[in-house]
């Protein structure tokens, strides 16, 4: 019973230390905010396995799982939890069909489905490889490939290189370079005729990562049959300068707290006019038998306040018109 009580007691800082928070990263006591690298980014490894081409599309968000596409088959993405993907399509040139081949989770968070936790490890690069290069070293695991007793475990080692220049989302949006079936087609037709010359050489697949901040760097095999995807990021986040706040934050700070502080002093004053009025109603219903706007506390005032605005509001126009004149009079 007492270990049971002692992991409850613990159980936030278990939590804590299997999940990433990107907005509150503290290394060597010093802090880092990767929020701005949230949501997903895709990057690729291209291969020619004749007579098909490989395209293996990596997916990671860094701050939170990946959301689930509309439209593609559940069998075609990896889980529920998952904060590192890797989804393998080959395109035949023959048939001119791409399919499918391999879905492999990487990293997240899978506890509840297969007892894996994601098992985050953040640490800064000249620490982890002992380099003069200024950055953060992120590990994430829980991935398995393929699911089963006898596969291998994954791993993903995301390097975070510092660069004032770059915010780490260069390169990222709708006007991301894709290929299709067709386009890969004409290359393996054009790679079977250099071999027909007797050229050997691998068609030039093209470049669908240009300009990106985030780079592939490898995915394959290491000890222990453990499969590692390692990631190469430039971003000014991971700068250590960056951890210093804005020096207007904390005048921002304070005006939301005095907005918070009026928010509640109307709410608290509107309670207790209402509070009085129901109450003066219930005491003068149950006193005097009172109906209608009898029952209102200070009914007649309250009736004759547009009269008493009207009245006001008229006798405050007649002075300002009476003060831009003279009454009709001249000086003499």
């Amino acid at each position: 019973m007492p270990n049971r009580w002692h992991c409850l007691l613990l159980l936030p800082a278990c939590v804590s230390a299997v999940t990433l928070d990107c907005k509150h990263i503290r290394i060597d006591k010093k802090d880092f905010d990767l929020s701005a690298l949230g949501g997903p980014k895709t990057i690729h490894e291209q291969r020619w396995l004749p007579p098909s081409i490989s395209n293996t599309t990596f997916t990671i968000d860094l701050c939170g799982p990946l959301k689930k596409l509309k439209g593609v088959d559940s069998k075609e993405q990896c889980p529920s939890g998952t904060r590192v993907c890797g989804v393998e399509e080959r395109y035949n040139p023959i048939d001119g069909v791409k399919e499918v081949t391999e879905v492999r989770p990487i990293a997240g968070e899978y506890s509840t489905s297969h007892g894996r936790s994601m098992d985050p490890e953040v640490t800064r690069l000249k620490e982890s490889s002992n380099t003069a290069q200024e950055g953060l070293s992120i590990e994430l695991r829980g991935g398995k490939f393929p699911e089963t007793r006898n596969g291998d475990l994954q791993k993903a080692i995301i390097e975070l290189h510092c660069d004032s220049e770059l915010t780490g989302n260069e390169g990222f949006g709708d006007d991301e370079a894709v290929v299709d079936a067709a386009t890969y087609g004409r290359m393996g037709k054009r790679a079977d005729d250099d071999n027909d010359n007797g050229d050997e050489d691998e068609p030039e697949l093209p470049d669908l990562d240009k300009g990106k901040s985030l780079q592939f760097v490898s995915y394959k095999s290491e000890k222990d049959d453990l499969g590692v995807l390692r990631l190469t990021w430039k971003t000014k986040y991971a700068c250590e300068s960056a951890e210093k706040a804005p020096a207007k934050e904390p005048e921002d700070d304070k005006k939301t707290a005095g907005w918070g502080f009026f928010t509640w002093f109307i709410i608290v004053l509107f309670l207790l006019i209402a509070t009085y009025i129901i109450f003066g109603s219930w005491l003068n219903y149950n006193r005097y038998g009172a109906r209608g706007w009898d029952l209102v506390p200070h009914g007649d005032t309250i009736r004759d306040i547009p009269y008493i605005a009207k009245e006001w509001v008229g006798g405050l126009a007649d002075r300002m018109k009476s003060g831009g004149s003279r009454g009709g009079y001249s000086a003499v």
